[in-house]
Order: C-alpha cells, then sequence, then structure tokens
C-alpha cells in the first residue's frame, strides 16, 4: 500500500489529512459510536445494505469479534489453492517495508532482514485472494459488525522472517486507528506455530478509550496489565484464518526459526485516508461489488 501525504509538503492532501486526524483526534467511545451509527446509517441508505441471500458466517463469530475483539474463522484456503498462491508469487518482487531499496525475489532475500511484501499489482493479479476478500460470508460478517456495506480498504500480504532480539514496529504491541470500524482478517500461507511468528492480540483492548497518540508497549507492560490468560496466540496451518478489530492491541510476533508469510484484509467503514489509492485496470477476475471494492478495482460492475 502507498501512503498518502497528510502533512504539508510538495504532495499534500489537506482533505485527507483532515478526515484521517479527526477520527484519530475523537477519542471518547460515546462520542465516536455517535459519529459512526450515523456514519453506517448515510452508506445504508446511499449504497443498499448487504444481502442476506448469500452464505452466511456462524453467529458465534460475530459475537466473539464485539466481545473479544478477534474470532477463528477456520480453513479459508485449500491445499490447491495455496499452491497456485506459491507458483504465482514465486518469481514476483519483494520489498522491504518502509524502505526504497532494490527489489527482490523470496530466493533472494538479503541477511538481516525482518520484513517484506509484495507489491499491490501482484496481490491483486494473484489467483484466489481477491475472491477469498469478497467471500460472501466474510464480506457479511464484515458488514454486520461494521453495522453497513463494508469498504475494501487494505490489502497486504508479507513475510516475516526469522532474527534474534525483540521486535519493532508491527512486531511489537500496538494499535490500530484507521478507521471509526474497521475489521481485518489475516490469513497464514504458511503453518503457523509458536517459533514462527504468531499474530498475538490481546482480547477485550478493542472496548478500551484509545489514546490520541499511537505508541508501542513493552511485552512486560502488557503482561502486567491485563495478566497471561488474555493475551491470545493465533496458530495454525496454511490457509487458516480470523477475524480481528486492530484497534485492539496486538501485535505479530518476530519469527525465531521459520518464515511466515501473511496476508492481511481491511473492510472499514470508509477508505482509510492515510494510504493512497489507484484503483487497478484490466484485472481478470468475476464480477465485483463496485462500491466494496471501488478502492482497487476500476473496472468492478456489479
Amino acid at each position: 500500500m502507498e501512503y498518502a501525504q497528510l502533512k504539508p509538503g510538495r504532495a499534500f492532501k489537506p482533505l485527507q489529512s483532515l478526515l484521517y486526524y479527526l477520527q484519530r483526534i475523537v477519542t471518547s467511545r460515546c462520542l465516536r459510536h455517535m459519529i459512526t451509527q450515523g456514519l453506517t446509517e448515510y452508506i445504508r441508505r446511499r449504497h443498499g445494505a448487504m444481502s442476506t441471500d448469500t452464505e452466511s458466517y456462524d453467529q458465534v463469530q460475530l459475537d466473539s469479534l464485539r466481545q473479544h475483539g478477534h474470532a477463528a474463522l477456520g480453513e479459508l484456503l485449500s491445499a490447491e489453492q495455496l499452491s497456485h498462491i506459491r507458483d504465482h508469487l514465486s518469481s514476483k518482487s519483494l520489498l522491504a517495508q518502509g524502505a526504497k531499496a532494490q527489489a527482490f525475489t523470496i530466493e533472494q532475500v538479503p541477511p538481516g532482514l525482518r520484513l517484506a511484501e509484495y507489491e499491490l499489482r501482484d496481490i491483486l493479479d494473484c489467483p484466489h485472494l481477491l475472491e477469498l476478500a469478497n467471500h460472501p460470508a466474510i464480506l457479511r460478517l464484515a458488514g454486520d459488525y461494521i453495522g453497513c456495506k463494508p469498504t475494501l480498504s487494505a490489502l497486504g500480504l508479507r513475510w516475516s522472517f526469522p532474527d534474534a532480539g525483540a521486535g519493532s514496529g508491527s512486531q511489537a504491541f500496538h494499535r490500530d486507528c484507521d478507521d471509526w470500524r474497521f475489521m481485518k482478517v489475516m490469513v497464514y500461507l504458511t503453518d503457523v506455530d509458536a517459533e514462527t511468528g504468531p499474530h498475538i492480540y490481546v482480547q477485550g483492548t478493542h472496548l478500551e478509550r484509545c489514546s490520541m497518540r499511537l505508541q508501542v508497549y513493552s511485552d512486560n507492560k502488557i503482561l502486567n496489565r491485563y495478566g497471561e490468560k488474555n493475551i491470545v496466540n493465533m496458530m495454525g496451518v496454511a490457509g487458516t484464518g480470523f477475524a480481528v478489530n486492530t484497534q485492539g492491541i496486538h501485535k505479530g510476533m518476530l519469527p525465531s526459526q521459520k518464515p511466515r508469510l501473511l496476508l492481511q484484509i481491511q473492510y472499514s467503514l470508509l477508505p482509510v485516508y492515510i494510504y493512497r489509492y489507484r484503483p487497478a485496470t484490466g484485472l481478470q477476475k468475476p464480477l465485483l461489488d463496485r462500491y466494496i471494492n471501488r478502492l482497487f478495482v476500476s473496472n468492478a460492475r456489479k
């Protein structure tokens, strides 16, 4: 994902900056709820509700997402689909996160690198991934959780490589504050155990009032405040997925033995204004909902 220029400069986007920081500034849970309810009502009237004639999810998943901030979704990709994905990605370029370094493939990873991600166009072209993001049951879950037809607002496909020491950035405990209301679906594309960098979530923290200032938290601080029983390690074989509200405290643990490949799909109430969107053309994909996919696919017609 490419970031927009939200601070004064040559490519400054003042409206996007205002919309992004407005929802960051409003920290009162009551006020955020009132604004969110108004926005969801507007979107339902303007763009309609999610269809109830499609495949549904398990109600337990929505209840868990609301109460705990996370929900297991089970196996979302088959072994055959994973094989297709790996074949497609084998020759695709990776970029070190946050760096303008030369691109490399998974066979050419520089030593000492912790994180690298695929380019958005390669994710959109990859078999099964955009279709998974538009799976009817997942869209209904996202729509019911958000309160209206969701916006597909972020797609990421990232490798985490083994290293020693403590995690930093997204590999340290933190919160996301991307929109008034949002959820993510994360899917492991490699087997993930305790030594392969599982996603770790502090359940219930999505219900807390968040600070306007984003920060990272030490492992000891989180353990002392919330206790081990509320810290959930999400592990599973390749193809396993889960939904999570990352406004709650979370991190991707730094792998110690084997690399991890994670697909991240974000659904939100509005576009995430920290990103710069350039909808792709010429994708050979089935008909997709135009509203849901408008930020990524310019020829969605449904």
